[in-house]
C-alpha cells in the first residue's frame, strides 16, 4: 500500500506539479526533436547503442595501474639525459651549438594558458643534477635516482618525445582528459575505460583511484571523474588502511548487516520510484548502481588492503619495511591485489599537496628529486617485478606519467622551471615491447622532435591493448576533437 501511494495520486490520477512539467517537456521536446533531425544528430542517436561491455577488437590487456606524479618530474633527471646540459652548463642555449632548439615551431603556436606571461624561456643552461647510465640489454640511458626502475628498463617502453599545450599546472588535468583546461572538464581516460568495459568482479568497484588527489587549481577530482558520462563512471577513492579504506564504508557500530541490507533496500526503492518518473536520471541510475556495490565492498575492499597475507619477501620487494617507501609501497602493493582480482583500472597519485604538485622542482631540484625518486622508485620496480613473477605482467599495462618535463634552463639558483615542449612517460606489460626507447628530444632536451606524441597518443595506446577504440565511444550530442582520441603508438605495441 504505501508504494502505492508513493506512485500515484488519490484516484489514481497524476500528480499536477508532474502532469504540467511533462508537458512543458513535451512542447521543448518536439522542437527540439525537429532542430536534432536538421543537424543530422537526431538520425546518429536512432543507429547508435552504447557498449556492450565487451572489447571491441581482441584485447593484449585486462587491467591498467596508472602512476602519475604530480608536479612535473624533470624528464632529463629521469628517463632522459642529455650529456650536453654538463658541458655548455651556464651558457646561454644561444650560444651553444644547439641554438635552433628554439625553433618556434614547436613553441608558441602550441601554448594555450591562462597567464602566458608568466612563462618565459630560460636560456641559462643547468646542468644534470645526478648521474646516469645505460641499463639492462637495452641500454636504455636512466637516472642514478631509479636505480629499481631502471633495472626493469628492460621490461619498459620509454617514450621520450610527449608534448603538451599547457605550459601551468592545468596539464595535470589534461594528461587525464586530453583535453586543455581552458576548455572545461571532460571524461577520463580511466571513465572511458569504466564504460567501455564490463567489471571482472562485480564485489570490487572498475576504477579506482588512490593517493592525494591533484589539487582545484589543477582540476582536482576531475582527473578521475567522467563529467558527461554520468557519475557511475567516476572512479571510487579508496585508502591504503585495511581498517578504514572507504569514508563509510563499514557499517555503524551496533548495526546488524540483515539491517543494513533492509536499509539498501528500502532506498533502492525510493530511487526506482523516482527513476520511474524521470528515467533519464543519470543520477539516480548512478545512486542504485553505488548503494548495490557498497554493500558488497564492505567485505571485498578491506581484504584487498590485508598486506599480512603477504610474504615477508613481498613486503620487502615493493619497500614496506622502510619509512620513505611504505606510503607509496602500500598503493602499489594495493594496485597489484586489485588487479589480481579483476579491477579494471587503478589510478595512483603521487605528489599531491593541494598546490601544485610535489615534483614541482622550481627550486632545490636536486633535494626535491632525490627524496621523490627515494619514495617512489622501489615500490614502483616492485609493482613491475611481482607482477611478472606471478604471471600478470602479461595482462596489465603499467603507465608512468607526469604533466610535463622540466626545462633545460636554469631557474633561480637551482631549480628547472614548466617544460610542456618535450618530456617523457614509460609503459609497461599488457602487450607492450620491453627495452624499446621511442621517440626523442633535440639534444637539449627541449622540443620532441622525433616521433612527437600528444597525451592522447597514450590513451589510445591504453584503450586499444584493452580492446576499445576511442572512435566507437563517442555518445550522440558529445563530438569529441581529434585531439582527444590520439593516435596509437603501434611502434611500441609487441
Amino acid at each position: 500500500m504505501a508504494t502505492y501511494k508513493l506512485q500515484s495520486s488519490a484516484c489514481g490520477r497524476v500528480p499536477r506539479r508532474t502532469f504540467l512539467a511533462d508537458l512543458g517537456m513535451g512542447f521543448t521536446g518536439l522542437a527540439l526533436g525537429a532542430m536534432l533531425h536538421r543537424d543530422g544528430i537526431a538520425n546518429e542517436a536512432a543507429t547508435w547503442s552504447p557498449p556492450n561491455g565487451f572489447p571491441q577488437i581482441a584485447p593484449k590487456a585486462k587491467s591498467v595501474i596508472w602512476l602519475f606524479m604530480i608536479g612535473g618530474v624533470s624528464h632529463l633527471e629521469s628517463f632522459d639525459p642529455k650529456p650536453a646540459l654538463n658541458k655548455y652548463a651556464g651558457m646561454s642555449m644561444a650560444a651553444t651549438p644547439y641554438k635552433g632548439v628554439l625553433d618556434k615551431k614547436f613553441l608558441d603556436d602550441n601554448i594555450r594558458t591562462a597567464a602566458p606571461d608568466q612563462r618565459k624561456i630560460l636560456s641559462k643552461l643547468y646542468p644534470l643534477q645526478v648521474g646516469y647510465s645505460r641499463r639492462g640489454l637495452s641500454g636504455a640511458e636512466v637516472s642514478d635516482w631509479w636505480p629499481h626502475v631502471g633495472g626493469c628498463v628492460d621490461d619498459l617502453a620509454i617514450v621520450r618525445s610527449m608534448w603538451t599545450n599547457d605550459i601551468d599546472h592545468g596539464a595535470q588535468l589534461q594528461f587525464h582528459t586530453g583535453r586543455n583546461r581552458l576548455d572545461g572538464f571532460f571524461p577520463t581516460i580511466g571513465s572511458w575505460v569504466h564504460y567501455g568495459l564490463c567489471t571482472l568482479n562485480e564485489n570490487l568497484p572498475q576504477f579506482v583511484v588512490m593517493g592525494n588527489p591533484i589539487a582545484d587549481c589543477c582540476g582536482g577530482q576531475e582527473a578521475h571523474r567522467a563529467n558527461y558520462l554520468g557519475p557511475e563512471h567516476d572512479a571510487v577513492p579508496l585508502v591504503a588502511d585495511p581498517q578504514n579504506p572507504l569514508a563509510y564504508g563499514r557499517a555503524p557500530l551496533g548495526v546488524f548487516r540483515e539491517e543494513q541490507e533492509a536499509e539498501f533496500e528500502m532506498l533502492e526503492r525510493l530511487d526506482r520510484l523516482a527513476l520511474a518518473e524521470y528515467p533519464d536520471d543519470s543520477k539516480a541510475l548512478a545512486r542504485i548502481k553505488s548503494y548495490e556495490l557498497a554493500f558488497r565492498m564492505q567485505r571485498a575492499i578491506p581484504e584487498v588492503f590485508e598486506f599480512n597475507q603477504e610474504t615477508n619477501a613481498t613486503q620487502k620487494l615493493y619497500g614496506l619495511d622502510a619509512a620513505a617507501t611504505a606510503p607509496f609501497a602500500k598503493h602499489c602493493l594495493a594496485a597489484r591485489r586489485m588487479v589480481e582480482r579483476g579491477v579494471r583500472f587503478v589510478q595512483i597519485y603521487h605528489g599531491g599537496t593541494g598546490n601544485a604538485g610535489g615534483w614541482d622542482a622550481h627550486s632545490a631540484l636536486h633535494a626535491n628529486h632525490s627524496a621523490n625518486c627515494a619514495a617512489v622508485d622501489k615500490p614502483i620496480a616492485g609493482l613491475i617485478r611481482d607482477l611478472k613473477q606471478r604471471g600478470l605482467l602479461d595482462e596489465t599495462l603499467v603507465v608512468w606519467a607526469t604533466e610535463f618535463g622540466r626545462s633545460p634552463g636554469t631557474e633561480g639558483a637551482d631549480g628547472r622551471d614548466h617544460h610542456p615542449f618535450g618530456f617523457s612517460m614509460w609503459m609497461a606489460g599488457g602487450g607492450i615491447k620491453g627495452g624499446v626507447v621511442h621517440g626523442a628530444t633535440d639534444e637539449l632536451g627541449f622540443s620532441a622532435v622525433e616521433n612527437r606524441h600528444y597525451v592522447t597518443d597514450i590513451h589510445a595506446t591504453v584503450l586499444h591493448q584493452l580492446g576499445l577504440d576511442s572512435r566507437r565511444l563517442e555518445i550522440p550530442g558529445r563530438k569529441r576533437l581529434e585531439m582527444e582520441h590520439g593516435h596509437v603508438i603501434r611502434d611500441i605495441i609487441a
